[in-house]
């Protein structure tokens, strides 16, 4: 692709990502009036929220996303979902699954004029890299959606990472898991990385892929066995990923 039809098909999905965010506000804020007395997890409200993610790639000539896995059954049976971390497009990409999750995020985003408004809305939870307070009432916050049967999503590598290899995982997310009594549910991401570079506005062309892994129970665990299932969860994650790396139909993308 040239790059002058990079720039301009990048204008279109930046236009077209401005214009579901104008029309998705209103929407999500009646929403969330509505349901606030019977839906005090904004599950409803946050599922609207991701499908800005699904129309979003639908018209971006220059992605082409899937989902893989087995789905849980019950989308209401609470997970702490982790998944690797390659690009801010992962959020587009992992919003594609069909149920909803509460967002561990950088407390910045929620500082953007109305996309940070509708993470609020939508119940995300936002926190403070480096600020010890802002973590622990984070970790609250997810509880409180994990007992309302609501998941939660930590990307554990606490950033993107640059290269092939996985960024060490951060103990807070299995912490989390075993506390809280629910099981992990692992995610795979393969492909997004050329999709948004980091320091590039452009997007660029991809063939991406979620793929769900099997949930990893944490009944009867304890704080000590937190190493050995953070370290075992990353592994499963890289070796999923790079079976993904191997499928023709991703290398070609």
């Amino acid at each position: 692709m040239s790059r002058v039809w990079q720039t301009i098909l990048s204008v279109w999905a930046w236009l077209v990502l401005a214009l579901c965010i104008l029309i998705w506000f209103p929407v999500m804020l009646v929403l969330r009036l509505v349901t606030a007395p019977f839906d005090p997890g904004r599950y409803l409200v946050g599922y609207v929220f991701r499908r800005i993610g699904v129309v979003h790639a639908a018209l971006n000539p220059m992605w082409r996303f899937r989902c893989s896995g087995v789905m849980p059954a019950d989308p209401r049976h609470p997970y702490v979902v982790v998944s690797n971390h390659e690009s801010f497009v992962d959020i587009l990409l992992i919003s594609h699954l069909p149920w909803e999750m509460k967002w561990l995020t950088k407390a910045e985003m929620f500082r953007i004029p109305f996309l940070g408004w509708m993470q609020r809305l939508a119940g995300d939870i936002p926190v403070q890299r480096g600020f010890g307070p802002s973590a622990i009432e984070a970790i609250a916050r997810c509880r409180e959606m994990l007992e309302r049967r609501v998941s939660v999503m930590i990307f554990p590598e606490g950033t993107r990472s640059a290269g092939r290899d996985l960024l060490p995982f951060k103990d807070g997310a299995f912490r989390l898991a075993v506390d809280a009594g629910v099981p992990i549910l692992p995610l795979a991401v393969h492909g997004t990385g050329t999709a948004l570079r980091k320091h590039d506005w452009r997007f660029g062309r991809c063939a991406a892929v979620v793929q769900v892994l099997e949930p990893v129970d944490t009944a009867g665990l304890t704080a000590a066995d937190v190493p050995a299932i953070k370290e075992q969860v990353r592994a499963r994650i890289a070796e999923a990923r790079a079976a993904l790396a191997l499928k023709p139909a991703l290398r070609s993308g």
